[in-house]
């Protein structure tokens, strides 16, 4: 079980030690500040999940520590509950105005401390899951379950992300389309699990094949497309040339303990002002030609 952190921003030392030994019996990992700015270097230090935050210290008052934090994205989200000796209502308002998770007036009972850093610290594990289980499902959407590498919705997009960038910025780049030879029979003589065995092999020994910056989708089936920023057309084939090799040196190993011989088809096209659909369909034509002349081979378009 992960502890969670409290950070406390107090300028008192008597009530730093009161707080540190309530929060601590509960559990708590605790960081302590002095001051306004302090406070703000620990807290990009140590991330806190919950952060006891004084009104008035010196340095940066609480609203000023509150308003600096919610202007930067990775401390934006920490629950801040405002101490303060303060009974008027103007000044807790006015906090939470400002985007205070709660308060706590001092002197405080033991049990009111727990029960408002408990809730703050529940709404951060709350709020970490949500992030992490959207990261999930945004890979999951852009992602093709069975090779993971990017899906067609989201190679598509990529296309025309780079081929925007290359008009604004007077770039050439490529795009390679590969298919996979006589996929067909590969699935009438292995099957269509050993079919998969092979996409997801084909899928890594691709990738492995790429420079850093390439991008690489499944396209569907057994068709696959690579974006090559900044390339122009001998560096394309080159790089499909790459992959072909890549794909051919070695038989796949399959789940049964076979081995099958796997060899791939590319065509390639560069432009710097052609549509991405017409990109695409150059290099289609070209992987056509590929297949015509007899396979395993890479074609420019």
């Amino acid at each position: 079980m992960t502890v969670a952190t409290v950070l406390i921003a107090e300028d008192s030392l008597v009530v730093r030690t009161v707080l540190r030994r309530h929060l601590e019996t509960q559990g708590y990992a605790i960081v302590e500040a002095d001051d306004g700015h302090s406070a703000l270097e620990a807290c990009r230090e140590t991330r806190p999940d919950v952060v006891l935050l004084d009104i008035e210290m010196p340095g940066l008052d609480g609203y000023q520590v509150l308003a600096q934090m919610k202007a930067d994205p990775d401390l934006s989200e920490v629950p801040v509950v405002f101490l303060t000796g303060h009974t008027g209502a103007d000044d807790l308002v006015e906090g939470l105005r400002l985007g205070a998770h709660d308060y706590l007036r001092k002197p405080f009972e033991a049990s009111e401390l727990i029960a408002r850093v408990s809730a703050a610290a529940r709404v951060k594990a709350l709020q970490d899951e949500l992030r992490r289980r959207n990261a999930e499902l945004a890979v999951v959407s852009r992602t093709d379950a069975l090779t993971g590498l990017f899906n067609r919705r989201h190679i598509e997009e990529r296309l025309h992300e780079v081929a925007g960038a290359a008009r604004r910025h007077d770039f050439v780049f490529g795009v390679v389309m590969l298919d996979i030879d006589h996929f067909k029979a590969v699935n009438d003589t292995v099957g269509h699990a050993g079919g998969d065995a092979v996409l997801r092999e084909f899928a890594a020994r691709t990738q492995n094949a790429l420079r850093e910056e390439d991008i690489a989708g499944r396209w569907g089936g057994e068709e696959f497309l690579l974006i090559l920023p900044h390339t122009d057309l001998d560096g394309a084939a080159t790089l499909g040339e790459r992959v072909r090799a890549a794909v051919a040196a070695s038989p796949f190993a399959l789940d049964d303990g076979g081995a099958l011989e796997v060899t791939v088809s590319c065509g390639c096209a560069v432009g710097d002002g052609f549509e991405p659909e017409e990109l695409v369909k150059r290099a289609d034509v070209a992987l056509y030609e590929a297949k015509e002349g007899g396979r395993n081979r890479v074609v420019t378009g």
